[in-house]
């Protein structure tokens, strides 16, 4: 009867199961990263669209001064009404003599504290 020699262990066991929970560690923090940039890029478009919007409501602000004489504000007061198109909106326009200044506001969902606004001032004369 022969007798083997006992086995030896080899120092390599268990080293590729490592290499694998290292490599799926970096694939997750990889993806995690990826998701990170697509909902900033999410929360940037909708700021992007919004500061359009109110640029868009404020020339027509300015379009319906200019169209309007008759409903010009006077002179040194200041307007506020509500805005249907942006959250929680509003359009401001004050008038010091012939220069108007028009400020929309606006607060994004989710944003409780910051105001985002977009102002523009125009000249109107020899209505």
């Amino acid at each position: 009867m022969r007798i083997s020699p006992p086995s030896k262990i080899s120092g390599q066991q268990g080293v590729v199961i490592i290499e694998a929970m290292i490599a799926i560690l970096i694939f997750s923090v990889g993806v995690l990263g990826i998701v990170g940039m697509q909902a900033n890029m999410i929360k940037n478009t909708s700021d992007s669209k919004f500061r359009n919007d109110a640029s868009y409501i404020a020339q027509q602000q300015i379009g319906t001064l200019w169209t309007s004489p008759d409903n010009l504000p006077a002179d040194n007061s200041t307007s506020t009404s509500p805005v249907n198109e942006l959250p929680n909106g509003t359009v401001t326009i004050t008038r010091n003599a012939d220069q108007y200044t028009i400020v929309v506001g606006w607060k994004q969902p989710g944003e409780n504290e910051t105001t985002h606004s977009y102002t523009t001032v125009a000249t109107i004369t020899g209505i």
